[in-house]
């Protein structure tokens, strides 16, 4: 991560209220070009040597540090995918979201405005999410699609999106069918996240492509590749609930494939890794991968996500360090 780069901390710790949510042109996708998917490899090996590489590589400290850690703030999705949330617990994240910094050391890093990239929830949850976010530009985003497995009756699935776009969600994180990536249909994957694209009108699709249940790094790029095709506005590793989440060697080759689609077509398409990203010092390893690899206009949240919900305790504990020079207890820094 390169200092000269950046400025001062206000600078960099921009956040989603105060950027515009889609600067660039929205993703329309494409034919299916199943030469093109066909030709797709990824050779596991150097992407795994190229990882291990990642965490030592850059290091940024003090001022920087804690600009970076604020910029992180701003692209994570903060999120509760429970079956024991309530009202009371998504109004208090909504909270969160809207203030994720205590005030004493947001006026001590002379920043104002700080929020974070989105609130994610079940649909049942949507509804309030919207209100208590109501005065804001903090979208709310909706998992969908038979969230995490995807195997609820397709028609299900569609009208499911439908429903929390109406309700209000400005943002669906869909799932993909593993199976169809599993025996290689790719016409049937591209056929499936074409419709949902379409379902979901105005609002953003995330598609999440599980990627610890596709098998090889090769399933996730091509997969990567045939959702982009199909308009996905981000591609996503993970629900959270597999037994292996963001990885960086899966999130190193899913962002070659959005490097070569962009290349091929000229749209840009997002990137949100989710799950198992909890640690300050990993948000910093995925900011500094998105720089070197994307460049800096994928370090917005219109082009960038964490999917997360400890990560931000860990980073805010990081920022009372800066600011008094001593780490605190957690439950200084409650999520709710």
């Amino acid at each position: 991560m390169h200092t000269d780069a950046h400025h001062d901390t206000r600078a960099l710790a921009t956040t989603s209220r105060q950027l515009p949510q889609a600067p660039h042109a929205r993703n329309p996708g494409m034919g299916l070009d199943l030469d093109w998917v066909a030709s797709v490899q990824a050779n596991t090996s150097a992407i795994e040597r190229r990882a291990a590489t990642l965490p030592g590589r850059r290091s940024v400290k003090k001022d920087y540090q804690a600009a970076w850690l604020c910029k992180a703030i701003s692209l994570i999705d903060l999120t509760t995918l429970s079956g024991d949330d309530t009202a009371g617990r998504v109004q208090r994240l909504c909270a969160k979201a809207r203030q994720p910094v205590r005030a004493d050391l947001l006026a001590a890093l002379g920043l104002t405005g700080l929020t974070t990239g989105a609130v994610c929830v079940y649909h049942e949850m949507v509804d309030t999410a919207v209100r208590a976010l109501e005065g804001t530009n903090i979208p709310v985003a909706a998992v969908s699609t038979g969230f995490p497995a995807g195997l609820s009756p397709y028609k299900l699935r569609i009208a499911e999106i439908g429903e929390s776009v109406r309700a209000g969600a400005q943002e669906i994180d869909i799932v993909i069918s593993r199976r169809h990536v599993l025996t290689q249909n790719w016409q049937a994957l591209y056929d499936e996240t074409r419709e949902m694209r379409a379902a979901c009108g105005a609002a953003h699709m995330k598609t999440i492509l599980a990627t610890g249940e596709l098998g090889t790094l090769r399933n996730v790029a091509r997969a990567s590749l045939v959702c982009m095709m199909a308009g996905a506005d981000f591609i996503k590793t993970s629900t959270g609930k597999e037994s292996v989440n963001a990885t960086l060697p899966v999130s190193l080759t899913m962002i070659r494939a959005i490097r070569d689609y962009q290349t091929a077509t000229g749209f840009k398409v997002g990137y949100k890794p989710a799950g198992g990203i909890s640690k300050a010092k990993d948000a910093l390893v995925y900011l500094s991968l998105m720089k070197d690899e994307l460049g800096h206009p994928w370090l917005q949240p219109d082009l960038f996500r964490f999917g997360a919900s400890s990560l931000l305790g860990d980073i805010e504990r990081q920022l009372e360090h800066h600011v008094t020079g001593r780490y605190s207890a957690a439950n200084r820094h409650p999520m709710a």
